[in-house]
């Protein structure tokens, strides 16, 4: 039985996803070349993921003379937020608190990384209760 669709990127999705993100345009061959010696993956593979990016939306394509350049549709500020949201939806209640307590709690964070969390917070827009959490799944 084939497993389903995963909505956001997988590993192999993403490592590609982020060769477009750097070339802004790539063939299925400049992906293969950009991922040698990180991730190598086969040239079928590569076109194999860049078929189902495609079908998910985060690429498109257009003709580059006998082959097909492949752009980003998705920016990675939305692919990171598309993920948080999953994270949060998925375990964290969707609540950003249980997660940066669950983050502050195991990791040991240096007086700079600290402040930083702290200016955050003081510029995050403020909490507009119900409706926002509402939004937020819906996505």
């Amino acid at each position: 039985m084939a497993r389903p669709p995963s909505p956001g990127l997988t590993d192999a999705e993403l490592r590609v996803m982020r060769v477009l993100w750097e070339c802004k345009r790539a063939t299925v061959g400049n992906v293969v070349e950009r991922l040698v010696g990180t991730h190598t993956l086969a040239y079928n593979t590569v076109l194999t993921t860049l078929g189902i990016l495609e079908r998910k939306g985060y690429v498109t394509h257009e003709k580059d003379g006998r082959a097909f350049a492949y752009l980003p549709l998705v920016d990675q500020s939305e692919a990171r937020q598309s993920a948080l949201t999953q994270v949060l939806n998925r375990f964290f209640e969707d609540s950003p608190r249980l997660l940066v307590l669950d983050l502050l709690g195991h990791e040991r964070t240096d007086a700079a990384e600290l402040r930083r969390v702290r200016e955050l917070i003081e510029q995050a827009p403020p909490d507009t209760g119900d409706a926002t959490r509402k939004r937020r799944r819906r996505r």
